[in-house]
């Protein structure tokens, strides 16, 4: 599963992935996290355009809230 990452949650997302490691979790279930850069994407892209980008290639979306 690849999940696309909000450029606000990046940090985040490093620490969270080094819980789901230190678990086992990716062991059950590969989990892949992409940044808006590794996806083509600018920091300063619209939310619009952004939500859009994962609905067409049917990512998961985390965003900052």
């Amino acid at each position: 599963m690849i999940i696309l990452v909000d450029y606000n949650l990046t940090g985040y997302i490093v620490l969270f992935q080094g819980t789901l490691v230190a678990g086992g979790w990716l062991d059950l279930l590969p989990i892949r996290f992409i940044t808006l850069k590794e996806a083509g994407l600018d920091a300063d892209t619209s939310d619009r355009v952004i939500w859009k980008f994962a609905q067409s290639h049917q990512l998961p979306f985390t965003l900052n809230c």
